[in-house]
């Protein structure tokens, strides 16, 4: 189960193209939610790091240029103002 969504990850595919080798897409990707939504995954990664740092093969050195680090114009804090649904104004074309 876990190499199939290590698969599906790798790749870039849709769920519903796994190969049928990994069995039911709908099977692989319940347990990927669960797995997200439990915690396990973290976990996971959390024991892998400590295991590789324990034998000294992380590098927590870690070189950022500003230069390209650019947030997205949305990714702002600012809040907006919206209209709740529902209440927008209509639409009105010329004619």
């Amino acid at each position: 189960m876990v190499e199939a969504i290590i698969y599906r990850l790798r790749t870039g595919v849709a769920w519903r193209d796994l190969p049928e080798a990994f069995g039911p897409w709908q099977t692989v990707w319940k347990r990927h939610e669960r797995f997200s939504t439990d915690g396990t995954w973290d976990k996971i990664h959390a024991r892998l790091v400590a295991e590789a740092d324990a034998a000294g093969e992380v590098d927590w050195k870690v070189s950022v240029d500003s230069t390209i680090n650019r947030a997205h114009q949305h990714a702002t804090t600012l809040s907006r103002l919206e209209a709740p649904a529902g209440r927008r104004a209509k639409a009105t074309t010329g004619g």
